[in-house]
């Protein structure tokens, strides 16, 4: 019989009791000072550490408890805010790299030492599987797992389910901008179960592929997911995306199916299993190649309202929604509330194709969604990309209410046209185009083409 036996987690132990030397590159970050070594750290993600650390600390309000895992620690600033800002109970902070030791010792002794019986944080450097499998095969469960990895490793998923207590919350990450925007389909076939091809919101994609795969492997554990927030950010780029575990099966692959994209309208659609012989798009299109079919994915919402709420009034409590990147964080939490409208379906619109296909200039953002609302549609900013929208409205009803913005209407006008309208005043904008002032009543500065 073969027998196999895991070595146990060996944490970092000092050579001495003293504190390490002063930091030889002291960063800031939500006022805690701390050495990057030769880590890889990345100033733009600091984003992502706050929505943990906000939601780390909400978990700690409601369940009383914090034991964190922080499966690739790096110079340890996730490790270190989890214990200062969070209230964590316990730390464990884990970095294959030995060498990044005293880097990781040095910045997590400013929440306090590790010495004595009530231990706050310990050090060790493994493998993240291997961490993550001995401390299921231990039962040594975490509330809350943050896995900062690179590139598409989805290989962690199933230790990372396996660690995590019930009810408790995973941090997952993905860096594949290749994978997500349907250039590498083999490879996110391989990591996350879904064949993914071009589309025209592909961050969403990628977000969605990362749920996905976390979906899959719960289901085989008997557990299944549910999206508490997801966050792009275009810096690597990163995917992030926090999930509450829970026991039982998604009931009948509700949220987990496949995507289709027609490009020649340009709509949408959601795709069941038990419906993919019937894939097909209301245009009718008999084009070949203009309907992309990618999966499965995540199809339900990305964010929990009520948590990003409990979020929102917790970042303002503590001062971080003041000025600067505070003012940037309240705006992103904002967002990412308005996107969990459950009349809102995956996707969003870029309103330069809304114009370019009407052939009409492209309007103020804020211009469409309050038309779309006037409308009876549901409709929000995108955290995504800044130029688009988030609707439960066709493509070709979106075309159709731009015409109706008066700032839309003359992309395409000629001289005689021109000629016939009732110009208040009229400034050059560039060669062959002016912006004219109408006199009549809701028209207002537009811009014509005068070089037909």
């Amino acid at each position: 019989m073969l027998t196999l036996s895991l070595k146990p987690v060996t944490p970092f132990t000092h050579q001495t009791a003293k504190s390490p030397n002063p930091p030889k590159c002291c960063i800031s970050e939500r006022g805690h000072c701390f050495d990057i070594g030769d880590t890889f750290f990345r100033h733009e993600s600091a984003t992502g550490r706050d929505l943990g650390v906000l939601a780390a600390a909400i978990y700690k309000k409601s369940h009383n408890a914090l034991r964190v895992l922080d499966a690739m620690c790096g110079c340890g600033i996730r490790s270190l805010r989890y214990l200062a800002e969070a209230d964590a109970d316990f730390v464990l902070a884990n970095d294959a790299n030995e060498e990044y030791g005293s880097v990781i010792t040095g910045n997590l002794e400013r929440a306090g030492k590790e010495y004595g019986e009530n231990k706050r944080w310990v050090i060790s450097h493994s493998d993240a599987n291997r961490v993550l499998t001995e401390c299921y095969l231990r039962r040594d469960y975490f509330d809350f797992i943050d896995i900062d990895s690179f590139g598409s490793d989805s290989s962690f998923l199933r230790s990372a389910l396996g660690a995590v207590k019930l009810d408790g919350l995973l941090y997952l990450t993905s860096t594949d901008g290749f994978s997500s925007g349907g250039h590498r389909p083999q490879h996110s076939l391989a990591a996350y179960g879904a064949y993914v091809r071009p589309m025209p919101y592909s961050n969403e994609i990628g977000l969605r592929m990362l749920i996905g795969g976390a979906v899959r492997e719960a289901s085989v554990l008997g557990y299944h997911v549910v999206p508490l927030f997801s966050y792009y950010s275009y810096h690597g780029p990163v995917f992030r995306v926090m999930l509450r575990v829970r026991r039982g099966k998604l009931p009948d692959n509700r949220h987990y199916s496949f995507i289709s994209y027609c490009s020649r309208c340009g709509n949408s659609y959601a795709n069941s299993w038990d419906k993919l012989n019937a894939i097909g798009c209301s245009c009718k299109a008999n084009v070949p190649g203009s309907l992309i079919v990618s999966g499965p994915l995540w199809t339900g919402p990305l964010h929990s309202a009520p948590f990003l709420t409990e979020m929102l009034n917790l970042a303002e409590q503590w001062g971080w929604t003041n000025n600067g990147m505070g003012k940037q964080l309240e705006k992103l939490l904002n967002q990412m509330i308005g996107e969990s409208d459950p009349k809102l379906p995956f996707g969003y619109i870029k309103l330069d194709e809304v114009a370019s296909r009407a052939k009409l200039n492209s309007p103020p953002l804020v211009t469409i969604l309050s038309t779309l609302h006037k409308e009876g549609y549901a409709a929000s900013r995108s955290h995504i990309a800044s130029n688009a929208i988030k609707t439960n409205c066709l493509m070709a009803d979106c075309e159709c209410f731009l015409t109706r913005i008066p700032s839309c209407r003359y992309m395409n006008m000629d001289l005689g046209t021109l000629l016939l309208l009732d110009v208040v005043n009229a400034s050059i904008v560039c060669p062959g185009k002016i912006k004219l002032k109408l006199k009549s009543g809701k028209e207002n500065a537009v811009t014509v083409d005068l070089s037909r």
